[in-house]
């Protein structure tokens, strides 16, 4: 008990020394929470003998509920009206997106001798960009009144739509090791898609209950309701082999009707930075950074190939909502930055059958969004300096 108390100590301490760091240097905390958790976890502090945070169960369940309540403030953020309003171009710039980042990850696993579930699994961590780095930098650069912010959060939306989907999928072949049968593969996916329909049946038609169920004055209460609902679903959600971040997005979309919406972003964001935190501890105390070594080439070669791909994406997208072609180049910059939930993928691949999944993906991923994460709020803060480099090299016209 002692020693279990002793290690969540070393854990919150950390965080809060990286998180120290990261607001005097002005970058994301993410990558500072991953460091931090390599360097107190097993592979760094347990190797030289300190006392150090080991992969614990108690950590590990942390660490889901820090995924589940970032999916479920995602799904807040989301009505099915407000999409269908906005749908034509936030689907025509997120297909020119998915199209071509999604396939590049894919072509590069398949490059490095991987099997097809492993190269979409890389496929999924250099496509998705990071909602929440690039939502704060915006706001940080005053860019969230300015044209570009519309594509921007545009694609994030059909970006997370598309996650949604995409982990639902890759849950199914990961736990069935890749190399499922067609029936039991389809009987897997049977199982996701009716459960998540269900949940869309509700979100869709329970804005009454959710209404009723939040409808109490005391805080408390309040609190204890929301978790008591979306915790539950998504512990159910994994135990059928559905993605319990998934199950989270879902019931977040059936909250955000209930008219609480802003209540619960107001009395939940602590908690939910709090687990979230840990989440990202989580993911670095399970790296051994040795392992980061050995995918150095595959890694600079996904920084290389990804970071050109994203922009030329995100400018294409900017061109879809009519800006500028210097306005477009920034919304192609601000996507660069990956994040949160390629490290979701990470963790599901760790849970796989093959050597592949369980060590090189999610180190390959650490590695990424150690490097996307500084490199795109970096490339954001510079934008002026990019767009006169791009147009030394490209012939982008003089709009403004």
């Amino acid at each position: 008990m002692a020693a279990g108390l002793f290690e969540l100590g070393q854990v919150f301490a950390v965080l809060a020394v990286a998180g120290a760091i990261a607001l005097r240097i002005g970058l994301s905390v993410i990558p500072l929470y991953v460091i931090g958790g390599m360097l107190a976890g097993p592979f760094v502090a347990g190797q030289f003998g300190l006392p150090h945070v080991p992969d614990s169960e108690l950590l590990t369940i942390l660490a889901e509920v820090g995924i589940v309540l970032l999916l479920f403030f995602l799904g807040l953020e989301f009505s099915l009206d407000r999409l269908l309003a906005a749908r034509s171009r936030i689907t025509r710039a997120g297909i020119i997106d998915v199209t071509i980042n999604l396939p590049l990850g894919i072509v590069i696993g398949l490059a490095l001798g991987w099997s097809v579930v492993e190269a979409l699994l890389l496929g999924g961590i250099v496509y998705i960009s990071s909602s929440a780095i690039i939502t704060k930098t915006l706001i940080d650069l005053g860019w969230i009144a300015n044209d570009e912010a519309d594509p921007i959060l545009g694609t994030l939306v059909f970006e997370d739509l598309f996650i949604a989907v995409y982990l639902a999928i890759v849950t199914s072949l990961v736990l069935g090791g890749g190399t499922a049968d067609v029936n039991g593969l389809g009987r897997s996916l049977a199982v996701a898609f009716g459960f998540l329909g269900a949940l869309l049946l509700v979100v869709q038609y329970g804005t009454t209950f959710f209404s009723r169920i939040l409808d109490v004055s005391d805080p408390e209460s309040f609190v204890l309701r929301i978790l008591g609902i979306v915790i539950p679903i998504a512990g159910f959600a994994l135990s059928i082999g559905v993605s319990e971040a998934v199950a989270a997005f879902f019931v977040g979309m059936g909250f955000s009707t209930s008219g609480h919406r802003e209540r619960i972003e107001r009395q939940l964001t602590s908690v939910r930075d709090v687990f979230a935190a840990v989440f990202f501890f989580w993911i670095g105390v399970g790296t051994d950074p040795r392992l980061l070594v050995g995918v150095a080439v595959p890694l600079v070669a996904a920084v290389v190939l990804t970071t050109p791909a994203k922009m030329l994406s995100g400018y294409l997208g900017g061109r879809v909502y009519d800006l500028s072609e210097h306005r477009a180049i920034r919304v192609g910059i601000g996507l660069v930055p990956r994040g949160e939930f390629s490290l979701v993928i990470a963790a599901l691949a760790a849970g796989g059958s093959t050597p592949v999944m369980r060590e090189t993906i999610p180190a390959l991923a650490v590695g990424y969004v150690l490097v996307m994460s500084v490199l795109g709020t970096l490339l954001m803060q510079r934008s002026e300096a990019v767009d006169r480099a791009i147009g030394r090299v490209l012939p982008v016209g003089s709009d403004a």
